[in-house]
């Protein structure tokens, strides 16, 4: 419970308006996508610079902990005050403050919307690859909190490789810059890429400058469709090997088909076993003779279906499909447990086929779609929590996927990060000593563990 005197405090040092503590607004800030449900004792919305440190001076005085929080649409839960608290929320800092074509970099708030980035920049002859499947709705903050990635991830790379700079604050208000403006800059600790990914667990983000690129002069999105789920797996390394460096290079399988079909009213193709999204973008001369060589090479794959995508509303069509997935299969059963494992491209075929093996050896619907292209496989069992039974044949599954991901040379996240619900699972891929490494940098940052607490350790 927030003390009385340091509501007082925060409402002196920001207003009214900004500090909220009424149940209704509480409840508003207590979940995320994982359906986990912890109430924060206090919601402070800020403005700016000056109310971010007023919020940690107080939260230091007081010895409160604070929850930084973006959109709240994160699968791991790592904006939930699972130890009650402040929640300290963005959404009025939302300011795109520079777009700089001579640097080819934007320098953005934390509470920008992914997509009205990427608008922005676009509309300036520039380009944001970082696109995760909740880009109409995700935050640049939490993107960088949590190294968010996205269909383009196969060409482009996460939002690591696009952050320049960082200013932000420490637990107890000291201000920090860490990074440049340029893409060189090997002066000192990379503390810049330590807090990329830190899931506000180590500092609290002000200002975040970006890397943009030149935006590609053409795009052609394809849907290639295979009456066997082996052959659409073997497909993606054949578009590999023949080194056409597709921007998206994405797997259904016909679970996720069938299920998004229905959802969307679009008509079924009962032949389709797997689906693969493949995008090429670049040069105009470049894309065309690359599209003619996807072409040849999905035919020489046994490509039941090849739909080609030109215009944007073609390929809004296609990507419709492919971004509705997540909400389609969230309809067929109470919960879906969402875990976005990734192991060594050359595993796919392997490792989709041992994770089939364990739905039907625990009787679990399991749905799979994501990146294959580098290996990310969003891996959807679908339970009944209201069933003891499926809970403990779910958490067995868990169990071993991810022992089973992590002993071919994978990682148990790709993308949603560690949070509350890969917590357990830590010990999979980390020594004792990679953790007590991991406790040090947290303690260096934040010994009182009141930034974020009870998240990834």
């Amino acid at each position: 419970m927030i003390p009385a005197a340091a509501k007082k405090k925060l409402r002196q040092r920001l207003g009214r308006d900004k500090v909220h503590t009424e149940p209704e607004y509480l409840l508003t800030h207590a979940y995320d996508a994982t359906e986990l449900e912890f109430l924060p004792d206090a919601v402070v919305t800020v403005e700016n610079a000056a109310q971010i440190r007023a919020v940690l001076e107080t939260a230091d005085e007081f010895k409160l902990p604070v929850i930084p929080r973006g959109a709240g649409v994160g699968y791991s839960g790592g904006a939930l005050a699972v130890e009650g608290g402040i929640v300290l929320a963005f959404p009025r800092m939302n300011r795109i403050l520079e777009i700089s074509r001579e640097d080819y970099l934007a320098v953005v708030e934390p509470g920008v919307v992914t997509v009205d980035l990427q608008q922005a920049v676009e509309k300036m002859g520039l380009f944001y690859p970082p696109d995760p499947a909740s880009l109409k709705t995700s935050t640049i903050g939490g993107n960088v909190a949590e190294n968010a990635g996205g269909p383009r991830c196969f060409k482009y790379g996460v939002t690591a490789h696009y952050v320049l700079a960082i200013e932000a604050f420490l637990v107890d208000g000291r201000p920090i810059r860490v990074g440049s403006r340029t893409l060189k800059n090997v002066a000192g600790y990379d503390l810049k890429s330590l807090l990329v990914g830190s899931e506000g667990t180590l500092a609290v983000f002000n200002r975040l400058t970006l890397r943009l690129i030149p935006k590609p002069e053409r795009r052609i999105l394809f849907r290639l469709g295979f009456v066997d789920l082996k052959k659409g797996a073997a497909c993606i390394h054949a578009i590999i090997r023949a080194n056409l460096q597709p921007s998206v290079l994405e797997f259904m399988d016909r679970a996720a088909l069938t299920t998004v079909q229905s959802y969307l009213g679009r008509p079924a193709d009962d032949r389709i076993q797997a689906s693969v999204l493949v995008e090429l973008d670049g040069g105009s001369s470049l894309v065309a003779a690359d599209a003619d060589r996807l072409r040849q090479l999905a035919a020489a794959e046994g490509a039941a279906e090849c739909l080609v995508a030109e215009n944007e509303k073609e390929q809004d069509e296609l990507w419709l499909m492919r971004r509705s997935i997540s909400p389609a299969i969230a309809k067929l059963r109470p919960r879906k447990v969402n875990e976005d494992i990734v192991v060594p491209v050359g595993r796919i075929p392997e490792a989709v086929g041992f994770i089939n093996g364990l739905g039907r050896e625990h009787e679990l619907p399991i749905v799979l779609f994501g990146h294959f292209g580098d290996g990310n496989i969003h891996t959807n069992i679908l339970i009944d929590p209201a069933e003891p039974e499926e809970v403990r044949r779910c958490e067995a599954v868990l169990d071993r996927l991810f022992r089973y991901v992590v002993s071919i040379g994978g990682a148990i996240s790709g993308e949603h990060g560690i949070g509350l619900t890969k917590r357990p699972f830590m010990h999979f891929q980390f020594t004792a000593d990679e953790m007590e490494l991991f406790r040090g940098v947290k303690m260096a940052f934040d010994p009182e563990n009141r930034l974020n607490p009870g998240k990834i350790f």
